[in-house]
């Protein structure tokens, strides 16, 4: 019974990904194009960045071990949580949202927040910003701004059927500091910090999350990163008895 429903289900977000899907927005404005330019290179440099063709994380948020695949190329995000209660399981293919419950129930949502939301975070997990040739998007520069002594260039970045997020790159050493969500009830600020070298490519390795419904920073720390090719099958619903 939970199978035809679940099908019903993924029939219905296949649709609505396809609306969300299609192309809506400008690219990179000139002045944020020239910062994400800035970026990309004190974070290894475009040849670097292009050779990726899939990102896995290891670590822990808010102490919890945690798994994430992501892929560059085009949208596709997995986040494995260990929970007290068991495995939670989140995924997104760039057509449809689902989950598996530490109680085994596999649910996902037709929601239009939903879908923007984890669309968005398929994107920004991606660094789909340094991608224009790969995903939709649109950005602005929204001006400099002030922060813990630091100034920012803070752009305004919206992914194609998905959220906005502002983007606040330190002016003096062009790595990313902040990322600020003003978008419905989960309004909230991570910040980045602690990059590291990996390969040729230099990444945060903690980042902290702070509002969206959090009674206290929520703290994520990246223990290891590797760069396999992305495996598509990840990111959709595993066949059913799987």
């Amino acid at each position: 019974m939970w199978i035809r429903r679940l099908r019903r289900t993924v029939v219905a977000i296949l649709g609505l990904g396809l609306l969300l899907g299609s192309p809506a927005h400008a690219q990179n404005s000139p002045e944020a194009q020239r910062v994400f330019d800035r970026a990309r290179l004190a974070m290894g440099g475009p040849a670097a960045w292009n050779a990726l063709r899939g990102l896995h994380e290891t670590g822990k948020v808010a102490g919890r071990p945690y798994h994430r695949w992501v892929d560059p190329l085009r949208y596709g995000i997995r986040t494995e949580t260990h929970l007290p209660e068991g495995l939670f399981v989140e995924a997104y293919n760039g057509a449809g949202e689902w989950r598996i419950l530490p109680d085994g129930i596999v649910t996902g949502s037709v929601e239009r927040e939903v879908m923007a939301e984890v669309r968005s975070d398929a994107f920004f997990g991606a660094y789909g910003y340094f991608f224009p040739s790969r995903f939709d998007l649109r950005s602005t520069h929204e001006g400099v701004r002030q922060a813990g002594g630091r100034s920012f260039d803070v752009l305004r970045v919206q992914p194609a059927g998905g959220e906005p997020r502002d983007l606040w790159f330190d002016r003096g050493t062009g790595l990313l500091g902040f990322v600020i969500d003003e978008t419905g009830p989960k309004q909230g600020r991570t910040e980045l910090m602690d990059y590291r070298r990996v390969g040729q490519v230099l990444i945060p390795f903690r980042a902290v999350a702070h509002g969206g419904g959090r009674p206290r920073g929520e703290e994520r720390v990246l223990e290891r990163i590797v760069f396999p090719t992305a495996d598509r099958n990840l990111f959709s619903l595993p066949p059913p008895g799987s």
